[in-house]
């Protein structure tokens, strides 16, 4: 398999380099694209599409929301990371609604940075710890349903229903006690719902529950 390409587009060239630096290290990445500015990068787009883009939240001309829109609209199979200082939800929910697959804040450690990268190219989203469910549950609500029928075609009531159950926040334990089941057989479930969805963490479990109406919003 090929290295991810990959393009940077932020407007403090110190902190460009220091992300360059540290995605130079890593044998699957291809640093493809650089830009200080959203309207910059679209204009270099049109030579040369990267797989993932580092998205700075705050430039100038054009801001890292307004952009990632534009390049969703045109480029569907890019992937957007949004970088940002702000840890803050409006600026999540914002580049998320935009069409951003994952969000990372610029103090993050370069092994997160990697993982994140990975993690959106392979599995399609990404959200470190802060990510609250609530949230993630008010932006999975701006996407429309998928074919729900087909989605959950490869899974049993009792898998729907501990994913229902997951997915309100309910311990291995609790549901254990819940449903009458070993806290091990819960955690087989479990395991088996990461699997089946491709989901690397809760929050990917929440957006494919709701997306094919298991829970609502």
């Amino acid at each position: 398999m090929g290295r991810i390409k990959l393009a940077i587009a932020d407007d403090h060239k110190i902190f460009r380099n220091g992300l360059k630096a540290t995605l130079e290290d890593c044998a699957d990445f291809d640093l493809v694209l650089e830009a200080s500015n959203g309207k910059q990068l679209l204009g270099m787009l049109t030579d040369i599409t990267p797989d993932v883009i580092l998205m700075d939240i705050k430039m100038p001309e054009m801001d890292g929301i307004q952009t990632t829109n534009l390049v969703k609209q045109k480029y569907k199979h890019i992937k957007v990371l949004a970088l940002s200082m702000f840890n803050e939800d409006k600026y999540i929910v914002d580049m998320m609604k935009a069409g951003a697959s994952g969000y990372l804040l610029k103090n993050a450690e370069p092994e997160e940075i990697i993982e994140a990268i990975s993690t959106v190219f392979y599995k399609d989203y990404y959200f470190n710890e802060h990510l609250s469910i609530t949230l993630i549950k008010q932006l999975a609500g701006n996407n429309q349903p998928g074919n729900a029928a087909q989605s959950l075609a490869d899974f049993n009531e009792r898998e729907i229903e501990v994913l229902r159950l997951v997915c309100q926040e309910y311990s291995n334990q609790e549901i254990a006690d819940k449903i009458c089941l070993s806290i091990r057989t819960v955690e087989g479930y479990r395991a088996r719902l990461f699997e089946k969805t491709r989901s690397k963490n809760l929050v990917g479990l929440v957006i494919f529950a709701i997306k094919t109406g298991i829970i609502d919003v």
